[in-house]
């Protein structure tokens, strides 16, 4: 799975509990994780530090109350991580649900972008 990283169109944050959310921000860290088997790595593409990266990974792992990233300690080889199945079900099942509320507002944004200025179709 390619990280979307895009800049226009729907980005949805999914509030499942009062204090308990998932949005673009996580599921493009799973997906940067998942793409460089990297915890460092992923921060560094997301313009953000190894103790923000690990923090919301931490924040993750509590809500759901499994690991959704797995590591393995540094050495000879270094370190690396990479998505558990549910890391993977929880990249997946957000995926779909973006991808279908950008279906769902297609028109409806079509026709905000147009009230821009100098924006062609």
């Amino acid at each position: 799975m390619k990280p979307r990283n895009r800049t226009t169109g729907a980005r949805l944050r999914i509030v499942l509990e009062p204090e308990i959310a998932l949005g673009p921000g996580k599921a493009d860290l799973l997906e940067e994780i998942e793409q460089t088997g990297s915890i460092a790595a992923a921060g560094r593409a997301m313009g953000m530090s190894y103790k923000r990266a690990w923090s919301l990974i931490e924040e993750m792992n509590v809500d759901f109350g499994t690991p959704l990233v797995h590591t393995t300690k540094g050495g000879k080889s270094y370190g690396g991580a990479g998505l558990t199945p549910t890391g993977k079900k929880v990249l997946t099942l957000y995926r779909r649900m973006e991808d279908k509320a950008g279906d769902a507002i297609r028109g409806e944004l079509k026709a905000l972008r147009k009230l821009l200025p100098d924006i062609a179709d």
